[in-house]
């Protein structure tokens, strides 16, 4: 008995994707040293990107989550370097260097957006300047140039990228949270009280609407592209009216 091969399939020839000039020539002016593409596609692309037919490369999330990592231990290890403020000082420091909004702030400052491989819906719903989607695409790119180059090189990144941030006074302030609970308590009120008001857009550029109040005080309500961002910036509201 002969026993034939099976038959191939056809199969479409594997293209693999390339940056694009300008991507790789704006990756090196930023220091990223980009070598192998795929990784940076993998840093650049969002979820929607693959559902829109444009392409089937890995999206940004497993980078974010290393590059959110190796952002936290090269921030905290600054922090701890440059003085002898106590832990709670520090937590409060590190929690602003970090988060979302800072990240996508440095993400506008070094032109990110047009890079970012959106799906056209995603792009014209305004995902290319949606806060969480430039600070996740910031902390991918680390976790990129952390694969490539190492920790060294990804944390002399870091401290290059942020050192406006690192050396000027965000997060030293009292959180505005923080500062309202406190100063509801200190004049004898009832906690403050956060409402989300509003909501609009999709989930990948959405804009939240928060109202806080305190008893027999007032209210305020401030809209930002985060929940706990538009909390902040309510209390910060709340406290600059009634303060």
């Amino acid at each position: 008995m002969v026993l034939r091969s099976p038959v191939e399939p056809h199969r479409r020839p594997v293209v693999k994707a390339s940056l694009v000039p300008e991507t790789r020539v704006w990756l090196t002016d930023q220091g990223f040293a980009p070598a192998q593409d795929a990784i940076w596609l993998e840093a650049l692309t969002h979820g929607s990107f693959n559902g829109s037919g444009l392409g089937d490369a890995a999206d940004y999330q497993r980078l974010e989550f290393l590059g959110d990592r190796v952002l936290g231990l090269s921030v905290a290890a600054w922090l701890f370097r440059a003085g002898d403020a106590p832990e709670g000082r520090l937590s409060q420091r590190l929690n602003a260097l970090v988060s979302g909004a800072t990240c996508a702030r440095i993400a506008r400052t070094i032109g990110l957006p047009q890079h970012i491989r959106l799906g056209k819906q995603a792009r014209d719903d305004g995902g290319a300047d949606s806060d969480k989607i430039l600070g996740d695409v910031m902390e991918a790119l680390i976790g990129a140039c952390f694969i490539e180059h190492g920790f060294d090189a990804a944390q002399t990144l870091i401290y290059r990228l942020w050192a406006r941030e690192l050396e000027g006074d965000e997060g030293k302030a009292k959180h505005p949270k923080s500062a309202l609970q406190e100063w509801a308590a200190g004049n004898r009120r009832a906690p403050p009280v956060y409402e989300v008001t509003a909501r609009s857009g999709p989930d990948h550029a959405a804009r939240f609407t928060v109202q806080v109040s305190v008893r027999n005080v007032g209210e305020a309500e401030a809209t930002a592209t985060s929940k706990g961002e538009a909390e902040r910036l309510a209390a910060k509201a709340f406290l600059e009216r009634f303060g």
